[in-house]
């Protein structure tokens, strides 16, 4: 079976979250199931100096104003295809915002100048290839279902997921026009979204079946608390919408053989995991300590809880731990972030950005992994914890709440429990799981339970690449019955 993958992020080659963990991990999953999944991926000036033989498939001398080749090729071991179009993705910033960490004005037309050409390959654009699947990814690539369902003859049976539904993709109604869709597809049943366009919404509707990235958050999601302003399309759609937890890549996130860190280790071998610590310590200028040492990689943003954490950094050093924090969003909460270091140097140290080798160094060496979100789809930070032996601290929401077990008096006794999960998800709540934490942690053979029972975690892709071939399997057998 033929997939198309539809993503503006890949891992290795560009990257801002987790959709791009996700996007480079499941080809690569979905193999052993027989499934070949190439990957449309936009032609930033990363992913154009990464690919291989590359050979281009198609020319437009005015996709929506720019001129573009669609380029077929290789790179990280991932089959791709890259829309080299240097008007709208060669540019000195992000891939959506500037370097000032503003949007770009063009983003409307950036992604459906991309999803047009996603369509088209679904379609049957390139020679000898042709998808049984398109698969797109957020709303960026939601589009090219509209496209497909719309403005293709040839009808291939349209996958989204859902990785986060704060990020929409809404754009004025005026700019339909310029689309080249027919218009039916603005419509509350298309693109139309409370008198604007909506590029998620538009997915959402014109999607056979949606995927969201955890059961929680797929239950989540049609409430009016998590749905942010789309669980009415949800709800209507619950039949066709299917939780599917992420997987991580466990050779990239592997302690016995990861080579961004000095002292490599092994669930088998948990005490080589020691030496971490003091380099991780030493990296970010911090001196030793008894007590836990706390971590957190994540956006500086309110979704992700980082303000919570920012309010309670008093409690870490009145406990003699240490925090280190390596991440960027919010100017507001990074600024915090900074002065807490500058009040406290011997107990906080803050890395604005992020540095996959540092993050790595990271996971190996602290003690604890904090993850303070309001809403999290699924979570991978929590993941990379549990396979590093980093014990997740986490918000009871989302993917967080299905991917820990907290460490509750049953849970402990039955050897199950891998990390702590807190709730009410407001300062006092993560207060306390500090406080908890630091018990845990006086408590050594408790503690060590923890940090086994995470590594021997299964949160490879094995069971969720299953759930999509087996999605990707019934789609394709409706697909056939309705053709016949």
């Amino acid at each position: 079976m033929n997939v198309l993958s539809v993503t503006a992020e890949i891992f290795p080659l560009v990257k801002t979250g987790g959709l791009a963990d996700v996007a480079g991990s499941l080809p690569k999953a979905l193999k052993s199931h027989g499934i070949r999944m190439r990957t449309l991926v936009p032609g930033y000036r990363s992913v154009i100096e990464s690919l291989d033989d590359a050979q281009p498939v198609a020319r437009y001398d005015s996709l929506f104003g720019e001129t573009a080749t669609l380029l077929a090729g290789r790179a990280a071991g991932l089959e791709l295809f890259v829309l080299d179009a240097p008007g709208f993705f060669y540019r000195s910033g992000g891939p959506y915002t500037d370097e000032h960490g503003v949007d770009y004005p063009d983003n409307w037309k950036r992604f459906a100048s991309f999803s047009f050409v996603a369509s088209q390959i679904a379609g049957g654009l390139v020679q000898h290839w042709r998808p049984d699947i398109i698969h797109a990814h957020d709303w960026h690539a939601a589009l090219s279902l509209v496209y497909v369902k719309y403005a293709c003859e040839v009808q291939v049976p349209r996958v989204l997921t859902v990785h986060n539904m704060a990020f929409q993709g809404q754009f004025p109604a005026h700019l339909f026009s310029e689309l080249g869709l027919p218009n039916e597809a603005y419509s509350i049943e298309g693109l139309e979204y409370y008198g604007d366009l909506g590029y998620l919404k538009g997915g959402l509707q014109a999607a056979d079946a949606i995927t969201v990235v955890s059961p929680t958050y797929a239950r989540e999601t049609m409430s009016p608390t998590f749905g942010m302003g789309l669980e009415g399309v949800m709800n209507a759609r619950h039949d066709d919408v299917l939780g599917i937890v992420n997987g991580i890549d466990v050779d990239v996130w592997d302690p016995s053989a990861d080579p961004y860190i000095e002292h490599r280790y092994s669930a088998k071998t948990p005490l080589r995991r020691l030496p971490n610590r003091e380099a991780v310590l030493d990296l970010f200028g911090l001196p030793p300590t008894p007590g836990p040492v706390f971590a957190s990689i994540n956006r500086l943003t309110w979704q992700k809880g980082m303000d919570l954490l920012a309010a309670v950094v008093d409690e870490i050093v009145a406990m003699e731990g240490r925090l280190i924090l390596h991440g960027n969003g919010d100017a507001e909460i990074e600024h915090a972030f900074l002065d807490a270091a500058r009040r406290f140097p011997r107990h906080i140290a803050v890395r604005l950005g992020y540095e996959e080798p540092v993050a790595h160094k990271i996971h190996a060496g602290a003690d604890a992994m904090l993850v303070p979100s309001r809403f999290e789809p699924c979570g991978l930070t929590q993941l990379y914890a549990l396979r590093y032996g980093c014990v997740p601290i986490v918000a009871r929401t989302g993917g967080l709440s299905e991917t820990i077990i907290d460490a509750n008096v049953a849970a402990l006794q039955a050897q199950a429990a891998t990390g702590i999960q807190f709730s009410p998800v407001d300062a006092a709540g993560l207060r306390l799981a500090l406080r908890r934490a630091l018990k845990l942690y006086r408590h050594r053979r408790i503690w060590e339970g923890l940090q086994r029972q995470g590594m021997k975690t299964d949160s490879s892709w094995h069971r969720s690449a299953a759930k999509y071939a087996e999605l990707y399997g019934d789609l394709t057998a409706t697909d056939m019955r309705l053709a016949g």
